[in-house]
């Protein structure tokens, strides 16, 4: 489940659908090529916006700092400042830097921002990159908040109401609980560490009532870098490191018991999965409930702490990290469902408050 918005880019502005993720830096989108026939038609055309150039590789942000970029940028054949960004989940977007407007109205139109400009990518939709990064579209736009409210996915996933993407100050605000982010140094280069990521301090799990005996100190990096937690609107579950994970996978098979599917993993992601229905499952398990500094608490109801992956097959909502592939805690977007989320950049907190995302409009 990916939370897609539609941007408008260029002048006059073509309306790109991009992934919200707070988890990456560069924006992108698909870019028109006339010699390509494969790319989508609502892929963006440059030829007809004027506010668009592409950038030198001579440019400044061309040149390859970590961790603007995950891979090294280059100079092409013609030239041009040419980037790769690889993902977790295996995706890869490369193509030129550019620069461009984002036109929201006549009266509304940031400066030229540094976008990328994919022609190659295995993705439909492109990535609006919101982390604590100079690149990011939050930092380049100087946007100090942001906010979401994600609807409750229902089956089949066409017929999920859409949600709704503040830039600004949401009016929702004054209900909401704040946790502050943990900030790091960017010269603490810790290899399993992204200090550009919203890391929030976790302080435990309860499932059906019941705090589970996990040390504090396993949601916060350790000398390694592994271990921070993150909000991440880009990843669809809930990922623990090792230590957290054995202790929930310990009390869900306590709860569950003989209704696990041996051996089966969705998705090379989740491997606690059951057939039985969700009233059953729910009714054995009870709420989930992840606890956040400043008491805030992130309550997962029980109708949906099991997700239906299709063909009667309902999955644990909470993966390990070692399966995808990171040291990290994620909270991702299944657990941000029916939440208002807001990110503070101003005074370095997000913030949780409960809603019917469907009709938060």
């Amino acid at each position: 489940m990916a939370l897609i918005v539609s941007f408008p880019i260029g002048t006059p502005p073509q309306t790109q659908q991009m992934v919200l993720d707070t988890g990456s830096q560069l924006s992108w989108v698909r870019c028109h090529d006339k010699a390509r026939t494969k790319l989508p038609p609502s892929s963006f055309d440059p030829s007809l916006s004027s506010s668009f150039s592409v950038l030198p590789c001579t440019h400044p942000i061309c040149k390859p700092r970590i961790p603007d970029y995950t891979l090294p940028t280059s100079c092409d054949q013609n030239r041009l400042c040419h980037y790769s960004y690889f993902y977790a989940d295996g995706t890869l977007a490369e193509g030129n830097l550019v620069q461009e407007k984002i036109t929201f109205s006549a009266s509304q139109t940031t400066p030229p921002l540094t976008l990328g400009c994919a022609r190659d990518s295995s993705a439909d939709e492109g990535i609006l990159g919101m982390n604590l990064g100079r690149l990011s579209f939050a930092s380049q736009a100087k946007i100090t908040k942001f906010s979401y409210c994600v609807p409750v996915r229902r089956s089949p996933v066409t017929a999920t109401p859409p949600g709704v993407f503040y830039l600004g100050v949401n009016p929702n605000s004054g209900g909401f609980q704040f946790t502050d982010l943990l900030t790091f140094s960017q010269s603490q280069r810790m290899p399993n560490l992204d200090p550009l990521a919203y890391t929030v301090g976790m302080e435990g799990i309860r499932i059906g009532g019941k705090q589970l005996n996990i040390s504090r100190s396993v949601f916060r990096p350790n000398a390694g870098g592994s271990g921070q937690t993150m909000i991440d609107s880009g990843t669809e579950f809930t990922f623990l490191v090792e230590d957290a994970y054995v202790k929930v996978e310990e009390e869900i098979t306590r709860l569950v018991g003989s209704k696990m599917k041996k051996g089966f993993v969705y998705g090379g992601a989740l491997d606690l999965c059951t057939n039985s229905d969700a009233v059953e499952i729910g009714r054995l398990v009870g709420d989930l409930v992840l606890v956040l500094e400043r008491g805030v608490e992130i309550v997962v109801e029980k109708e949906r702490v099991f997700t239906d992956v299709g063909s009667g097959v309902r999955c644990f909502s909470i993966g390990r990290s070692d399966l995808l592939g990171v040291a990290s805690n994620i909270i991702g977007n299944i657990h941000q469902q029916n939440l208002w989320v807001e990110y503070d950049l101003a005074n370095r907190r997000v913030g949780f408050g409960k809603a019917d995302c469907s009709k938060a409009v």
